[in-house]
């Protein structure tokens, strides 16, 4: 027994199983003098039901997980090359994938039984957005063992930043990585600055101060460059998280009504039902009230019956009484 063999299991487990599997897993640890073990079977933390179902995700749909790992490769390169029409081809195509997989998650644990709440299915989204932004989140994600959900809060730019100079294409080919214009402004204003500082000044050449001001200008420029370089990382940022929001609401919205014309059509069954059972229970009176009538006939031609049968053996004893006499006489 290891302390992965038992994570796999464990996180296989619906969450409800998890605890109590998971401290039977340590004792049997700490039985076979595995002390070390117990311990960190112990500090294993049963899964929120979103991480739960992202997990299950990944157990269940394995295809997936690929497309998910290289789209975010391919957004935090765009990312960090601030290149606008690459992004906004694949913003789309994230948007799509995103919703997909998370509706897809919501899916598979509503048939196992663990139905999503609007809560959940917006931490699910959140959790691929996650996926696409930082790659230490996407191996996370891709290990099937999360305990609680992934949050965006490493955005592009740091992300792409932590993953080194070179990435790894679909075809496992090593890509070298373009520096990001952020980066590109800021060497660039190092560049200008120790050239600067090394420079003789315009004084000492005779210079005009037009010259001294064009200088800061391109200095004040190169700096405004880097600002606005990191506000747009920034935004896309928000912009990520607040299309993970509006992806893991649409889930949510969509679930819902499917919730509601399943409702719908139960309810429109019942109703079926319960006409068939108020047919079925007028016809149940009329035979009862049919069969009532009937036994009350019987009750009656039975009463009839008995009644007359004494009169008639009288009769019959009269007669016989008579005739007697007769020959006696």
């Amino acid at each position: 027994m290891d302390l992965d063999e038992v994570a796999d299991e464990l996180y296989g487990l619906l969450p409800e199983e998890f605890t109590a599997a998971r401290d039977d897993r340590a004792r049997q640890a700490r039985a076979a003098g595995q002390r070390d073990l117990a311990g960190e079977i112990r500090g294993l933390r049963r899964p929120t039901l979103a991480a739960w179902a992202s997990n299950l995700l990944v157990r269940e749909q394995q295809e997936d997980v690929a497309p998910l790992l290289r789209l975010g490769e391919q957004l935090r390169d765009a990312h960090r090359d601030l290149d606008g029409q690459e992004l906004r081809a694949l913003s789309h195509k994230q948007h799509q994938l995103v919703a997909a997989l998370a509706r897809q998650a919501a899916r598979l644990a509503s048939e196992a039984g663990q139905p999503l709440g609007p809560q959940a299915q917006q931490e699910v989204a959140r959790t691929l957005q996650a996926v696409l932004s930082d790659p230490g989140a996407a191996r996370e994600w891709a290990g099937g063992r999360l305990a609680k959900p992934l949050s965006v809060a490493v955005g592009f730019d740091a992300a792409a930043e932590a993953a080194g100079p070179q990435s790894r294409t679909g075809d496992g080919r090593a890509r070298k990585r373009k520096p990001s214009s952020a980066g590109t402004a800021s060497s660039s204003a190092k560049s200008a600055r120790r050239s600067d500082s090394t420079a003789p000044t315009a004084k000492d050449k005779g210079g005009s101060r037009a010259d001294e001001e064009a200088r800061q200008a391109g200095e004040r420029a190169r700096r405004e460059a880097e600002e606005a370089a990191v506000r747009a990382d920034e935004l896309w940022r928000e912009a990520d998280a607040a299309d993970g929001d509006a992806e893991a609401a649409r889930s949510a919205r969509e679930e819902a009504e499917e919730r509601v014309e399943r409702l719908r059509e139960e309810l429109r069954e019942a109703e079926r039902e319960h006409t068939r059972c108020r047919k079925s229970e007028r016809e149940a009176g009329r035979t009862a009230r049919e069969a009532r009538r009937r036994a009350e006939d019987a009750g009656k031609r039975a009463k009839q019956l008995s009644e007359a049968a004494p009169s008639a053996g009288r009769g019959r004893s009269g007669k016989a009484a008579s005739r007697g006499e007769h020959r006696g006489r």
